[in-house]
């Protein structure tokens, strides 16, 4: 048996060394060899108990208690620790861990001696009854066990662990070994998005599939990832939203619709951003963005309730309360209140331009007085936002796909959900005139040729599709990674995206 942890797993440049240059993997790689050419490595094993199974069945057993009920657990060995003729191994399945009770006078001196070739990260089958030991720790009696797999690479220092994040998000599967949260963190986020299909199928919603590969990148403002498609013999893009695409399904007559899909963005990332990322968008006929609002706070405090048992909860260290309702405050009034004045779309734009130059930020030319409130409201009130927030009412410029306010032409209706300093959600009471969709794409077309790369392209399939009638539609779209974040007290998106977006390791 070899239980020592891995110290000198890689060279000075933090690369893995060859199996067989490693003191800890040399002996490991001999056995595995061994085994590989005697056929010793079994097909499938047949295992009759799980951990979690066995501690809700037998969890109020009494200290030195034996039973007669024979089971089979399988799992990775995760701790050993001999004492002479008794053996203990603690094994890890996806639902917890049970501990193994080796005897070497009820298993027999050949078999006992097998367990030398047993090392940490070993994957161990073991049949056996039922006892709890002298300090009332439930386990399975061995009476016989079967070597499943090699681990050719010792675990992590068990005090130490997998601690550093990018090692842990580049190397997945040895952080989910070694890290409780890592795992708890993987099933929770499961969790969430189930319940989160859930209930938007509840409430009568179809979830659907949309195109990822697009001729033209559209839905959002946002920079897209481009490749080439060489049957066809064009540039493509990855979806940057699936909005038109879903909208283009409620004008034929799906009256409620949302899909739960990886977006892909050509944009920075930090601790709330990931190029490639989840997003749930929905759409519903007859509705506007009150009806969504409400419907959001009533979905956000029950994952809350299913997830953390209450909708107040911990995050970064503070109380946070996302019981409903949420406050509401449209983005000109709190723009407005952090520079302490009225920030007026009638004001000559100098003045605006200005106003936000005094803040350190550096217009481009082609930015309108809604943008320039845009930017102050993110450079002076985002990250200040605690409880949960509808920030309403966004200037029509940067808002394209969102309907004009119906008491102000300079505004649109639509709002950003915020939480803790960060967006978790986006909603439109739709556009669904068709003029004037194609003249806010036109400016974004001239925005586009006045150089910003995020503006939104023509889509003259989608204006196509709203000739046909899109009746008064609520869209949302919610930060699948962000919700999972929150309701999980993650602070850096990475933890909670299993196979997050790295740079190539030179």
């Amino acid at each position: 048996m070899n239980d020592q942890p891995d110290h000198e797993s890689t060279d000075e440049g933090g690369h893995d060394l060859p199996l067989a240059d490693h003191p800890l993997t040399a002996g490991r790689l001999a056995q595995h060899q061994a085994r590989v050419a005697e056929g010793a490595y079994p097909y499938r094993y047949e295992r009759t108990a799980t951990a979690s199974a066995l501690h809700d069945r037998y969890g109020e057993l009494d200290s030195a208690v034996e039973t007669e009920d024979v089971v089979s657990v399988a799992g990775r060995v995760m701790l050993l620790r001999s004492f002479g003729k008794l053996v203990f191994v603690t094994l890890q399945d996806a639902t917890g861990r049970i501990q193994l009770f080796i005897d070497r006078r009820s298993l027999g001196d050949d078999a006992f001696a097998a367990l030398s070739d047993v090392d940490l990260g070993d994957w161990l089958g073991a049949t056996g009854t039922v006892m709890t030991t002298k300090k009332g720790e439930l386990s399975v009696k061995v009476a016989d066990f079967e070597l499943l797999q090699k681990s050719l690479r010792p675990l992590p220092d068990k005090w130490h662990g997998l601690q550093d994040i990018e090692l842990r998000s580049r190397r997945r599967y040895v952080d989910l070994i070694v890290n409780e949260d890592a795992r708890e963190t993987a099933l929770a986020r499961a969790a969430i998005v189930s319940e989160l299909r859930r209930q938007f199928e509840d409430r009568g919603y179809i979830e659907v599939e949309t195109p990822v590969l697009l001729a033209e990148a559209t839905g959002a403002l946002a920079r897209p990832f481009q490749t080439h498609h060489h049957a066809l013999g064009q540039d493509m893009y990855l979806r940057i939203a699936t909005e038109l695409f879903l909208k283009r399904l409620v004008v034929g007559g799906i009256e409620r619709v949302f899909e739960i899909g990886r977006i892909f963005r050509n944009e920075g990332i930090d601790s709330t951003h990931n190029p490639e990322f989840t997003m749930l968008e929905s759409y519903e006929a007859f509705a506007d963005y009150g009806d969504i609002a409400t419907m959001v706070e009533t979905i956000v405090s029950a994952l809350a309730e299913k997830t953390n048992g209450s909708t107040r909860i911990q995050y970064e260290g503070r109380d946070l309360d996302l019981t409903p309702p949420f406050r509401r405050a449209r983005m000109v009034d709190l723009v407005a209140e952090a520079v302490g004045r009225p920030v007026e779309f009638d004001q000559p734009l100098d003045e605006v331009v200005q106003l936000v130059r005094g803040y350190g930020i550096e217009p481009e030319p082609h930015w309108g007085h809604g943008k320039l409130i845009e930017e102050l409201f993110d450079e002076l009130v985002a990250d200040e936002i605690w409880e949960p927030t509808y920030v309403m009412d966004h200037p029509k410029e940067i808002s394209p796909l969102a309907r004009e306010h119906r008491d102000d032409p300079d505004l649109t209706e639509r709002w950003e959900l915020f939480i803790a300093g960060a967006e978790y959600a986006n909603a439109f009471s739709e556009l669904n005139d068709p003029l004037d969709q194609r003249r806010r794409f036109e400016a974004q077309a001239a925005a586009r040729a006045g150089g910003d790369a995020e503006a939104h392209p023509i889509d003259e399939d989608y204006l196509l599709a709203l000739e046909y009638g899109l009746p008064p539609t609520g869209g949302l779209g919610i930060g699948v990674d962000r919700l999972v974040m929150l309701l999980t007290n993650q602070h850096h998106i990475r933890e909670v995206i299993l196979f997050p977006t790295l740079r190539t390791q030179a």
